[in-house]
């Protein structure tokens, strides 16, 4: 009742599982990962336990391929479950029971396996798939949401929608950097979730992405005129330095990971508009 992608990113630095289901609070049920390690998507009749074990196979070295033949080996409702693992370096991997309901199956190449059951058709797996290979040059959580979304345009769970989540890990990608947790978000209970799930997603960006080096503005000459003017509008004083002010509203606006000292990031003069 679920359909998957889990993946590992380009340059190996980041891992993630995006999942859309006909069930409340998939989320909390699916995805699993760690960074540098692997990760996992737990469906159908999902064991949980597969989530701790999994991983636990992946961090002594074992392929993704040799995680599913164990998980499904030891598990004597294997026949009700389907899984999806990507380790740190090599192929994906994924298994459908014989038992889960029709239309369920999966693919799985390098650094991929996507997965689904109870899907409207093969077509589901199969552009979920296409998107992934062809959107190489995007960012990875971009690229997970674009894959999620070809599977809900062609189908997707046949008994309707209600949840989404995206789970992303990487060394240090977390809050401030001191989390591997990249990205969690999670829709619920939703009439559009996978839609739902990408506005989350852009408003995670604005908010705790890194500024781009390659476009920071010098907070100097017109730039540092109008910014300073915004400040004393929106209230933050500037006597001690835009880097002060800027630092002051940022840690209201929830925008600090964003900040650059003695530069700006377009992105956040852009809220500073208002825009």
């Amino acid at each position: 009742m679920t359909y998957s992608i889990v993946a590992r990113s380009a340059d190996g630095s980041a891992l993630g599982v995006a999942v859309a289901s006909k069930f409340l609070a998939v989320g909390m049920a699916v995805p699993a990962a760690e960074a540098g390690v692997g990760a996992l998507a737990t469906q159908a009749y999902a064991n949980l336990a597969y989530r701790p074990q999994g991983l636990a196979m992946l961090r002594t070295g074992v392929s993704a391929p040799g995680v599913v033949a164990g998980l499904t080996a030891a598990d004597e409702g294997r026949d009700d479950r389907q899984v999806g693992v990507v380790d740190a370096t090599g192929a994906g991997a994924t298994y459908t029971g014989k038992g889960c309901f029709d239309w369920a199956g999966g693919v799985a190449g390098d650094g991929y396996a996507i997965q689904g059951n109870i899907l409207t058709g093969p077509e589901v797996v199969t552009e979920m798939e296409r998107s992934w290979l062809a959107s190489a040059d995007l960012p990875f959580p971009d690229r997970l949401l674009r894959a999620l979304a070809a599977g809900e345009a062609a189908g997707g769970d046949s008994r309707g929608r209600q949840s989404a989540a995206l789970y992303i890990v990487s060394k240090g990608g977390g809050y401030g950097g001191l989390s591997d947790v990249a990205v969690d978000l999670r829709v619920d209970d939703h009439r559009d979730p996978v839609a739902e799930l990408a506005r989350l997603y852009m408003l995670h960006d604005q908010l705790f992405g890194h500024a781009d080096p390659e476009t920071l503005l010098p907070l100097e000459g017109e730039v540092a005129a109008e910014v300073g003017a915004r400040l004393v509008a929106l209230g933050y004083a500037v006597d001690r330095g835009l880097d002060a002010g800027l630092a002051a509203w940022a840690g209201s606006a929830n925008m600090e990971e964003r900040l650059v000292e003695g530069r700006i990031d377009p992105v956040v003069l852009g809220v500073l508009r208002g825009e």
